[in-house]
């Protein structure tokens, strides 16, 4: 497979009005879904991800899962070198738990081993460089299904030095990612993986759009946005495109330290439930905000979610 994205269109749109923050995140560095079958072209996907990003000269924040650094309970040195790799195109890491654990389904005591566990390689990897750990991402957001096991994990990050890595722009990028995945293996025409990199564009582009509008339907201000992707085939493809149309929509690019600056970041959030959501969603939801205010979110297309094989109830 070819690097396609370069050529891909980027969708006009209309100059904006408001100066437009974003930072990046990218969940399951090294390489998602490492633990199932990883690509045979992972090293030259990983090459072109980094490079895209490097190219595109924005600050990027990475999440580790430990645990993928493994095959076979053997630690793998070329997926160490992954990490190395990000740290010296000058990326920032954080954890991400060794095992990408759930949870309300495994409860805050198995979750505070496997968040210290996720840190046994990075933490001194980081040391050697002068850089601090400071950043943790729940695992499919999911932040306790109770406020008690949500106050009691808060907690242990904070006595750990961590801080939370929010997201406001969650969408559904993991399923056409695996749709990609899968017209790959299956060696679809060219035709087709454009097509799939065309609808992903399209679809990131409306995401913005709708968390945009809420942002300011509820703050009265475009919140600097966090986006969140994973390290996977179809970024490496689609990078360079997706990094053109954010700046086409007037996005300047951040740290996460900057763009949580923001004294929205400091709001309350009370959110409890299974679905791994947006921050303004959980906002909202602390508010009392009624359903009407979540309407209108863009669904991912019939021909991607029948593509990955995933039931069409994940939304």
């Amino acid at each position: 497979m070819f690097p396609a994205w370069a050529g891909d269109p980027v969708p006009a749109v209309p100059a904006p009005t408001v100066d437009r923050r974003i930072a990046i995140t990218f969940d399951d560095v090294p390489w998602v879904m490492l633990r199932n079958a990883p690509p045979a072209d992972m090293a030259a996907e990983h090459a072109r991800l980094i490079a895209a990003l490097r190219q595109a000269d924005i600050p990027v924040i990475g999440f580790v899962n430990e645990g993928l650094l493994y095959s076979d309970n053997t630690l793998r040195p070329e997926r160490v070198r992954m990490l190395k790799d990000w740290l010296d195109a000058g990326f920032a890491l954080g954890n991400h738990t060794r095992w990408h654990s759930d949870l309300n389904a495994v409860g805050p005591r198995r979750f505070k081993h496997d968040i210290l566990d996720g840190e046994r390689l990075l933490r001194p990897m980081l040391a050697k460089r002068g850089l601090k750990l400071e950043w943790f991402r729940y695992p499919l957001l999911r932040t306790g299904a109770t406020l008690e096991a949500k106050h009691d994990v808060d907690a242990f990050l904070a006595k750990h030095g961590y801080r939370v890595a929010p997201v406001t722009v969650n969408s559904s990028e993991w399923v056409f990612a695996l749709a990609y995945r899968n017209a790959i293996a299956a060696h679809a025409p060219e035709d087709t993986l454009q097509r799939l990199r065309a609808d992903y564009i399209a679809y990131m582009q409306a995401k913005f759009v709708y968390y945009e509008q809420r942002s300011v339907d509820l703050l009265g201000y475009e919140v600097p946005q966090v986006l969140l992707v994973h390290a996977n085939e179809l970024n490496a493809d689609t990078c360079t495109t997706l990094v053109a149309a954010l700046r086409a929509r007037g996005y300047r690019f951040v740290t996460l330290a900057e763009a949580t600056r923001d004294p929205a970041y400091q709001r309350p959030d009370t959110y409890t439930g299974a679905l791994g959501t947006s921050w303004i969603h959980r906002w909202a939801k602390t508010e009392g905000r009624p359903d009407s205010f979540y309407f209108g979110e863009p669904r991912t297309p019939k021909w991607i979610i029948e593509l990955a094989g995933v039931s069409p109830s994940f939304e």
